[in-house]
């Protein structure tokens, strides 16, 4: 039996981002975590949000493959509250937006203002 016929309910899910940076690092945090069931499988590649082959790589696609619609639809719904939690996390944590607010807030946060000269404190 070819592995078409095992898998025949089939998805391809895309997700822009803003950045090709946050698209990798959307794929690296989902990647780590298996598919829960034998029945359903998944795989994660970043491409171009155009058909040209220069474009930057900003879309997180993720292309599903299940035994069943069922199968299909609990594995997808459990990947949705993966990506808005890795959504979340990339909103309130990302580089880029800490650097453009400033560090106004965290003033008292161990480490912040040693790390940001380059200085190490270290317990003695």
């Amino acid at each position: 039996m070819a592995a078409d016929d095992e898998f025949p309910c089939k998805l391809t899910i895309h997700i822009p981002l803003p950045t090709a940076r946050l698209a990798s690092a959307a794929l690296r945090s989902l990647a780590v975590d298996q598919e829960l069931s034998p029945l359903v499988r998944r795989s994660f590649s970043v491409v171009s949000a155009d058909s040209s082959p220069g474009g930057e790589k900003t879309v997180l696609q993720t292309d599903y493959a299940a035994t069943t619609n069922r199968m299909l639809r609990v594995a997808v719904n459990g990947f949705f509250e993966s990506v808005g939690v890795v959504l979340q996390v990339m909103e309130e944590l990302d580089v880029d937006v800490i650097h453009e607010k400033g560090l106004e807030g965290l003033e008292k946060v161990q480490g912040v203002e040693e790390g940001m000269r380059g200085e190490t404190i270290t317990g003695g």
